[in-house]
């Protein structure tokens, strides 16, 4: 017993060692992000561990939009948000059906059209930008908010089918055949029966687009061009287009577009966690 219990105090010890240099070094980031934000603009590069007089300044300016490059942030943060709920919505209701499809109805030819949505994430998505920038271009949407949209929900959409699909194959189909002795339809299956037991991997998929669709810079970067149109992550690189860019004010403004995220991600993380094990592990 002595030995186990010395055992367990080693390798909780070999955890620590390991854990807390990783922690640490993944703080590391937002701790600039926030010594930057509440410092004064000439005491921001003095490389003091903590400003001698923390300020909230920066936070009025942002806020304010009383800079050149943040003459448009409400407007595109707003951006950010319509693109990634619409992103979340749309790909949750392609992968839903689709899932739904191909594991309950088990449609002729689902597999072969999932596995080839799969083989779509063996190209990086940075090759396919400029055959993206050429489709929407042909369609009449660049410069569209749509572009940006059809083009995350390509992109998360193929996993997001997997892992619905992975976590639908879990479902008893006794259900389904209960369900269909009892007169009810196919979309009655998929509306009582089929939504609520996939209701957290539903959370996870759908987090998980949205959150990709907020993060992404180069598709929008290349599809968006007007300041109204793009969505608050291009408009932080437009900061580092000065040689003196106000470091103080980008860092303030990527710690409050950072929030949003985070935020969303505790409040779902449980969601997440048992969602996206479930669609992960195919029983």
């Amino acid at each position: 017993m002595k030995l186990l219990t010395l055992r367990g105090v080693a390798t909780e010890a070999k955890l620590l060692l390991i854990g807390i240099p990783v922690l640490l070094w993944t703080l590391l980031p937002i701790y600039h992000m926030v010594l930057f934000a509440i410092s004064p603009k000439d005491t921001a590069l003095s490389g003091a561990l903590w400003p001698e007089h923390p300020t909230l300044h920066n936070f009025a300016v942002v806020f304010g939009e009383e800079h050149y490059y943040l003459s448009h942030f409400w407007r595109q943060l707003w951006n950010s948000f319509f693109i990634a709920v619409t992103t979340g919505v749309l790909t949750l209701f392609v992968a839903t059906f689709a899932a739904f499809a191909i594991s309950r109805l088990r449609v002729r030819g689902g597999r072969a059209v999932m596995n080839l949505a799969l083989f779509t994430y063996l190209i990086p998505a940075a090759f396919l930008a400029v055959p993206m920038y050429r489709t929407m271009g042909v369609y009449g949407l660049l410069n569209n908010q749509w572009s940006l949209i059809l083009a995350m929900v390509a992109l998360a959409s193929p996993y997001a089918i997997w892992v619905l699909k992975q976590a639908s194959d879990k479902l008893p189909y006794e259900l389904d055949e209960a369900a269909i002795v009892d007169g009810a339809s196919q979309m009655q299956l998929f509306r009582l029966v089929y939504l609520p037991l996939m209701a957290p991997s539903l959370v996870a998929v759908g987090t998980y687009a949205l959150i990709l669709a907020w993060n992404e810079y180069l598709y929008a970067f290349l599809l968006l061009s007007r300041d109204t149109a793009i969505p608050l992550s291009v408009a932080l690189g437009n900061f580092l287009a000065a040689d003196d860019s106000p470091w103080e004010l980008l860092m303030t403004t990527g710690l409050i577009y950072a929030l949003p995220p985070a935020a969303i991600y505790f409040v779902f993380k449980r969601y997440m966690a048992v969602g996206l094990t479930v669609g992960a592990i195919k029983g």
